[in-house]
């Protein structure tokens, strides 16, 4: 479980859907006779391209459902009558009128020790802010706004689209290989067990091609977050999206930092690797977000 709660829910959804897609399809063309068709390249480039992004989109449909269900999130109405949660709402939607979004976004909240928060959803019209009770209770109010608006800043910034369609060019290229490869390998296979070895080195290579493709998706995803750093500043002040987070790095350089969510990819911080997992980093390090702010580099 610590290993999927590292990968991020929307690449985790996205894996599962193309290897569900490509059981689905592998069962489908077999049972029409379609199987050969696979080994013909400008139809496997066709059929990898529409269910590759197909595969993404349909993942960025689910990811407001899919947060809500893995977290527990709770959503909270803009007449709370606990004032705090209230304040929560109405400084969300504060936010969301200063960077102009055409719908306020649903704000919730989720039970989990780790300071943090994320934003997702399929649209600027369809969105959600959730925070963790152990941001609430451990960051003060310039903090949070900080963290509040950065998290309106991914959602004014169409990340989650963004993110989408650079996934769905991995995924297609990963459905491409790895029937090639699953054609390379059946070939040199006893005919008896041919359909077999296809059917299990496509599902593998799926799986394979596609967490290596996140080194690219997570590449962008760093990016976006410097850009989001300074939506967040834009929306509240520099000094609250510095102040998030420096709170942040005071908490992730404890020598047993509190766990990370399953929502990496979209959360407003994850902590520093070291050698090859630097590659798998959805967020830069703290300390250089920061330097970014305090110089205005954006």
């Amino acid at each position: 479980m610590a290993f999927l709660k590292r990968i991020g829910l929307f690449v985790l959804t996205n894996v599962l859907v193309i290897v569900t897609i490509g059981i689905v399809w592998s069962i489908v063309s077999r049972f029409l006779g379609m199987a050969g068709l696979n080994s013909y390249i400008p139809f496997l480039m066709a059929f990898c391209a529409v269910w590759g992004m197909g595969g993404a989109f349909i993942s960025l449909f689910m990811s407001k459902w899919m947060a809500k269900m893995f977290h527990g999130v709770k959503i909270i109405d803009a007449n709370n009558p606990n004032p705090e949660l209230r304040n929560l709402v109405n400084k969300v939607h504060e936010f969301a009128r200063r960077a102009q979004l055409p719908k306020m976004p649903e704000v919730g909240i989720y039970e989990s020790v780790d300071i943090n928060a994320f934003a997702t959803g399929p649209s600027k019209k369809n969105s959600l802010v959730a925070v963790s009770t152990g941001l609430l209770q451990r960051m003060n109010e310039k903090e949070v706004d900080g963290v509040l608006a950065h998290e309106v800043a991914h959602i004014a910034n169409g990340d989650m689209v963004t993110m989408t369609l650079i996934q769905g060019i991995v995924n297609a290229f990963a459905m491409f290989f790895s029937r090639i490869l699953a054609g390379l390998v059946a070939a040199n296979v006893d005919e008896k067990y041919r359909e077999i070895v296809r059917f299990a080195v496509t599902i593998l290579g799926d799986i394979a091609f596609t967490m290596l493709g996140s080194i690219v998706v997570n590449y962008f995803s760093r990016q976006r977050e410097f850009r989001a750093d300074a939506g967040g500043a834009k929306y509240s002040s520099r000094d609250s999206m510095v102040a998030a987070l420096q709170k942040l790095r005071s908490v992730y350089d404890l020598p047993i930092p509190p766990e990370e969510g399953q929502t990496a990819t979209l959360m407003i911080s994850n902590r520093d690797k070291g050698g090859i997992a630097k590659l798998f980093m959805t967020h830069p390090p703290l300390e250089v977000r920061i330097e970014a702010l305090q110089r205005g580099r954006f």
